[in-house]
């Protein structure tokens, strides 16, 4: 195995009519940075059904990463939010940039209900909160091209490199974006980017996750 392999963190272009995304804002900031021995890789994916998986694709051939991190924007989160699974299923609430809302669909035909974050979540989530960034865990990557995103990055690797860890973040807002929308939450771009890199740095040094309970009754 090549220990210089690369971390590859992607990011997602603008959608929904809104004019920027704080994941594709952290991508470009970290492009090229260096952790440790291993250099950070990244790419601004399509909000496109139709598009983005031969872009994953790709990606994976080109880069052969160590690990492989996936952010989007979920407005109306107020932390940094970890997905624990990913499910087969596509029902877009509103239509792609391609302008495709399709309804009900699978990921996969053939591929399994779900897939599960192999990253250290809970690890991750206690070593942001030490360092005063708000993270958690959820239990939903939705169902639009995030949960496409993470479900094709999780599956490839299953395939491919199944030693390879693999999961999905979810951003707020950013403050400009939560000024146009009363009462919605938001993180400064400079927290995010400093949770991305906590994120990466623990996701490499710790092997077994905590054994503490993440769970919720609803």
């Amino acid at each position: 195995m090549n220990d210089a392999r690369p971390l590859l963190v992607t990011g997602f272009e603008p959608f929904g009519g809104d004019g920027a995304n704080p994941a594709q804002d952290i991508v470009r900031a970290l492009d090229g940075e260096w952790l440790g021995k291993r250099r950070i890789v990244t790419a601004t994916l399509p909000v496109a059904f139709a598009r983005v998986g031969p872009v994953i694709d790709a990606l994976l051939a080109e880069h052969d990463p160590a690990l492989v991190l996936a952010l989007g924007l979920a407005a109306g989160r107020s932390e940094l939010s970890f997905e624990r699974g990913a499910i087969n299923l596509v029902d877009a609430r509103i239509a792609d940039n391609d302008g495709a809302q399709p309804i009900d669909e699978a990921v996969l035909a053939h591929g399994p209900p779900a897939h599960f974050a192999t990253l250290p979540l809970k690890a991750i989530v206690a070593a942001l909160r030490a360092h005063g960034i708000p993270a958690g865990l959820s239990l939903s990557a939705g169902s639009y091209v995030c949960n496409q995103v993470f479900y094709l990055f999780a599956q490839r690797l299953a395939q491919r490199t199944p030693a390879v860890r693999c999961g999905f973040l979810h951003l707020p807002c950013l403050p400009a974006q939560a000024a146009q929308h009363a009462g919605q939450p938001s993180m400064a771009l400079a927290t995010m980017l400093e949770g991305v890199r906590l994120t990466l740095a623990c996701a490499l040094a710790v092997e077994h996750d905590l054994r503490a309970s993440g769970g919720t009754l609803a």
